[in-house]
C-alpha cells in the first residue's frame, strides 16, 4: 500500500486528514489535540500522524510548500488511501488592509498564476472552489469561535519572491490573500469527486508592516487548528 511518498499501510489513515504546509505543525497539531496519536509516515520528512478528536478519528499530515508537492500528497492520500477529505491549515499572506496578522480566511475559491491546471487540457480556465458543505460547517465553527475572520477568495501563486507582484491588480478583483498550495488542492479534489477546504492564518501583510516570526508560524494558529478539527468533527 506504500508509495514512494508514504510509507503508510491500509486503513493508518482516517477518512479526514488536516493538512499543513509544515510537517512540524502536523506534529504540533498531533501532540496537542489528537489523543492516542500515531506515527504513519515520516518519509522525506514529511511527518504524518493519525488520531482521535473527542472520540473521531482523524489524521495530519505536511503537505509541503507549492502545488507540485500538495499535489503529490493530495492525490495519493484521495487514491491510494481512501481520504474522502482534505483541510489545509495554512499560512498566507494579506493583500488587503483591513486584514491583519493571525486573522483567518476561509478560501471559498482559489485563482492561481500557476499553470497547475494544463494537464487536464481544458478548453479554458479552471475556477477552483472549496466544498461548500465544508465551507458551511467551518464558517460556523469560526463564528462560535469568537475570531476575526473573512470568507473570500485567495491567489495560490507559484512564485514565493516576485520580481513583479501585481498586489493591488489581485486586490482589486477582491482576492484577500496570497498563498502557494489551495488551488491545487482544490482541482485534484474536484477531479476525483472528493472534497477539500483551505483555511488559512495571515502570517504577515503585503501591504502592511505585519509579520510572525518562524516558530508562531510553527506552533501558532491554534484557532485555525481548532476551527478545523471542529469542520473534520462534524462532517465525518
Amino acid at each position: 500500500m506504500a508509495t514512494p511518498h508514504n510509507e503508510a499501510n491500509k486503513g493508518d489513515i482516517a477518512k479526514i486528514v488536516l493538512m499543513p504546509g509544515d510537517p512540524l505543525r502536523a506534529k504540533f497539531v498531533a501532540d496537542t489535540f489528537l489523543e492516542d496519536a500515531v506515527q504513519f509516515n515520516k518519509v522525506r520528512n514529511m511527518f504524518g500522524y493519525t488520531g482521535y478528536y473527542r472520540g473521531k478519528k482523524i489524521s495530519v499530515m505536511g503537505s509541503g510548500m507549492g502545488m507540485p508537492s500538495i499535489g503529490i500528497y493530495a492525490h495519493e492520500l484521495y487514491t491510494q488511501y481512501g481520504v474522502e477529505a482534505i483541510i489545509r491549515i495554512g499560512s498566507c499572506g494579506a493583500y488587503v488592509e483591513d486584514i491583519h496578522v493571525n486573522d483567518i480566511i476561509l478560501a471559498i475559491g482559489a485563482s492561481t498564476d500557476s499553470n497547475f491546471a494544463h494537464h487536464y487540457q481544458l478548453p479554458g480556465t479552471y475556477s477552483a472552489t472549496a466544498t461548500f458543505e465544508l465551507l458551511e460547517i467551518a464558517n460556523q465553527k469560526a463564528k462560535e469561535q469568537g475570531c476575526n475572520y473573512r470568507v473570500g477568495n485567495i491567489l495560490s501563486s507559484d512564485v514565493f519572491y516576485s520580481k513583479n507582484s501585481p498586489v493591488e491588480k489581485w486586490a482589486q478583483m477582491g482576492v484577500l490573500a496570497v498563498e502557494m498550495e489551495s488551488y491545487a488542492l482544490y482541482t485534484i479534489a474536484a477531479e476525483l469527486r472528493k472534497s477539500a477546504l483551505c483555511i488559512l492564518t495571515v502570517s504577515d501583510s503585503l501591504v502592511l508592516d505585519e509579520n510572525l516570526s518562524p516558530l508562531e508560524r510553527q506552533n501558532g494558529f491554534t484557532n485555525m487548528m481548532e476551527i478545523a478539527l471542529k469542520t473534520a468533527y462534524e462532517y465525518i
